[in-house]
């Protein structure tokens, strides 16, 4: 479970080679293990279906800084042009999760704000056995279902990119903001993303 990510961002130049730039910044190297998966499809106990970047491979023309070996693997990649396509709030997953659990308190505003997705808690389940007459998993709760519970409100959860790597988060932002500043040099499709796991 101690799997690391690394990677690099390469830009091609005018005779087509990818050269890397500067390898990621220091705060995407955060072992996020749920937003890898979200991201990349490399597994951090979600069960995303559908991840934004799952598993391409060690793209063609990588630079030698890319690393591929027994101890470097499941490697996948994206051009700036991909990113900045992303629907940030599109559904990785077709239903709610069995296992994991919303939870949203009150923002600034006033209004409900997703604070955070846990695993769903015993006392969640037994409160909602209570509230529906039966024992059910998140995703079989009834439409618009919810718990009330020491002061916060759980839902069921069909998770986005955005819940667990925001375009502006601290660990993914500095990332797509050094492809867009390269992007803005060098073109969409010529700045690209890398990753592999070890």
């Amino acid at each position: 479970m101690g799997t690391d990510i690394d990677g690099v961002i390469e830009v091609r130049g005018a005779d087509g080679r990818w050269t890397a730039r500067d390898g990621l910044p220091d705060a995407a190297l955060v072992r996020d293990r749920r937003a890898r998966e979200c991201l990349f499809g490399y597994p951090g106990g979600l069960q995303v279906d559908r991840p934004l970047f799952d598993g391409r491979g060690v793209p063609e023309g990588a630079c030698e800084d890319v690393l591929d070996d027994e101890i470097n693997h499941s490697h996948s990649y994206a051009t700036w042009a991909e990113v900045a396509a992303v629907d940030w709030d599109a559904p990785l997953n077709d239903r709610a999760d069995g296992n994991h659990i919303g939870v949203w308190l009150p923002g600034p505003d006033g209004g409900l704000v997703l604070d955070h997705v846990t695993g769903t808690p015993p006392a969640v389940l037994d409160a909602a056995e209570e509230l529906f007459g039966e024992d059910l998993w998140p995703f079989e709760w009834p439409p618009g279902g919810e718990v009330l519970l020491e002061g916060a409100v759980h839902r069921p959860v069909v998770y986005t990119p955005r819940m667990f790597a925001p375009p502006d988060g601290p660990a993914w932002g500095p990332v797509w903001a050094a492809m867009r500043d390269l992007a803005a040099v060098h073109g969409d499709e010529n700045v690209r993303l890398v990753v592999w796991f070890g």
